[in-house]
């Protein structure tokens, strides 16, 4: 059963974690909490044979799971799920996250624990089932299915402007399903099916194309989200709990950029190319807008917050100059704004435990009193910035490198304004870490405050490791994702013969240069 069912298992295994959280009494906090760890470690470990097991040889669909679900006289839909290199690591950092997130929790909710956790896992039972899905129907439903725990999240546990930056996350995520809706069930109106590899061999129409893919460009550009729709994300993000703004940096984001390569564009190939461009300019605009927004903010979790809407201009700008290159990139770079954005939400969350405000200037000096503390804050510093040897390098170097090389009549300057960002993240990071950790004398009653203490230090130190590991030896994650790329170009430039380069010899010439 584990052999033929494991990805089904790895999805829906919360779902356990639930039924034993309801049972537990929840006044014994201890027990939930510490049963929520056991069980996100266990969950993770399950999912490591996914890697172990998985072919990355060749390119096919694996672990798939194809099982009739219901049919009307109307529709005809099936359970179908399956994992390649497009969605492996994506589905790995959600698990990865789970046991760090967990523990970082421990002491900071302290009102409704077990709703709190219980919202935990169905959020995570969502993001994997949306993320493994290969029928549009499943998809949408899983769509749908991680915004409820999400909300709660934000709206319970969050900060003083919680109930709003619920509502706006919710009404501006839910607006773009409904376009995405709209176009899955014309796609099924059309062909008869919701099947994926179904729809990918179907060729709409060119003006069929163009409104299919702005419907759902716009469900997924929301969440990215690409400028103009990013202004939910740094109300939801400052509001949220700490374990929610993991979550939401980590893994939600990305399903946006996930959904680009899966649905939207091998399914559109012709509207691809017609709205490339335009998808360009407006991360370039994300990217420069993001840097600017963030090197301004007195609050240091929205500072970290608008740097997210300048990191994921990067994917896109990567994912629509259509090279091998920038595709492997931005894939890479959604891992590695997970680990690296992920972790200095966690720091903040940790400071702010201490200090009860995110105020930059109520921080001045405090490396002297928290040294551990201000060694790792420097370390995903330098992630985010894109320092060589870092995971933040890798993927910003593959994607520059591709956009220099795609076929566009600018794709220089393309290039070159996104490189921008890269000098404008080390200002307004930098700035930020001196204002923060140097420049004054401590105040009195910073002079108290506790370095990181061991549980800390203990979820911090796999993120830690993630960023040298990435940073150092890259090949690891990028051939598994190698001919799932390949396959996916192929989608996306049907008839074009591709020569697929080695990105781990261009990161090596990269870093020789």
């Amino acid at each position: 059963m584990l052999n033929t069912h494991l990805l089904s298992i790895v999805t829906f295994l919360p779902v356990l974690a639930v039924i034993v959280l309801a049972i537990i009494p929840g006044r014994q906090e201890k027990a939930l909490k510490q049963f929520s760890i056991g069980f996100a470690i266990i969950h993770f470990l399950l999912s490591i044979l996914l890697v172990t097991n998985f072919d990355s040889s060749v390119y096919k669909i694996q672990f798939e799971e194809i099982i009739p679900w219901f049919s009307t006289q109307f529709a005809s839909v099936g359970y179908h799920i399956g994992l390649d290199g497009i969605n492996l690591w994506i589905v790995m950092l959600t698990t990865f996250l789970g046991p760090i997130i967990f523990l970082s929790v421990y002491s900071s909710i302290t009102k409704k624990v077990k709703s709190f956790l219980i919202n935990m896992f169905l959020l995570e039972v969502g993001i994997l089932g949306s993320l493994v899905a290969l029928n549009t129907f499943l998809f949408y439903l899983f769509w749908e299915v991680m915004l409820i725990p999400m909300y709660f999240i934000i709206g319970v546990w969050g900060g003083e402007r919680r109930i709003y930056a619920a509502v706006k996350f919710f009404i501006y995520t839910m607006a773009g399903s409904l376009l995405m809706l709209v176009a899955i069930i014309y796609m099924y109106l059309q062909t008869g099916t919701f099947e994926l590899m179904d729809l990918y061999t179907h060729t709409f129409s060119g003006q069929e194309q163009v409104y299919l893919f702005a419907a759902f460009a716009i469900a997924f550009a929301i969440k990215v989200p690409i400028f103009p729709f990013h202004t939910w994300l740094p109300d939801a993000h400052t509001e949220a709990p700490t374990a929610g703004s993991v979550i939401l940096a980590g893994v939600l984001l990305k399903l946006g950029t996930y959904g680009f390569i899966r649905f939207a564009m091998p399914l559109f190939p012709s509207a691809v190319k017609t709205f490339a461009p335009y998808v360009i300019v407006l991360g370039i605009i994300g990217i420069i807008y993001g840097a600017l927004v963030a090197m301004v903010q007195k609050d240091v979790k929205k500072l970290v917050a608008y740097s997210s809407v300048s990191h994921l201009g990067y994917v896109m700008v990567g994912l629509f100059a259509l090279t091998i290159y920038s595709v492997q990139g931005a894939m890479l770079q959604m891992i590695n704004h997970g680990i690296s954005t992920g972790a200095l939400f966690l720091l903040v969350g940790i400071v702010y435990e201490r200090t009860h405000t995110r105020l930059i200037s109520e921080y001045g000096g405090i490396a002297k009193v928290m040294p551990v503390y201000a060694v790792l804050f420097m370390i995903f510093t330098l992630s985010s910035i894109g320092l060589p040897m870092t995971n933040g390098f890798i993927g910003e170097f593959l994607i520059l490198m591709g956009t220099f090389k795609s076929a566009y009549p600018y794709a220089f300057w393309y290039a070159a304004f996104a490189a921008v960002g890269v000098i404008l993240g080390a200002v307004y990071m930098l700035w930020m870490y001196q204002r923060v950790f140097f420049n004054i004398e401590p105040s009195e009653k910073n002079m108290k405050l506790k370095d990181a203490n061991l549980r800390e230090r203990i979820y911090l130190l796999p993120l830690l490791i993630m960023v040298f590991w990435i940073g150092l030896y890259p090949s690891f994650f990028l051939k598994r994702m190698d001919k799932s790329v390949e396959h996916y170009m192929k989608l996306i430039q049907p008839g074009t013969q591709l020569v697929v380069p080695d990105p781990t010899a261009a990161v090596d010439e990269g870093v020789q240069k």
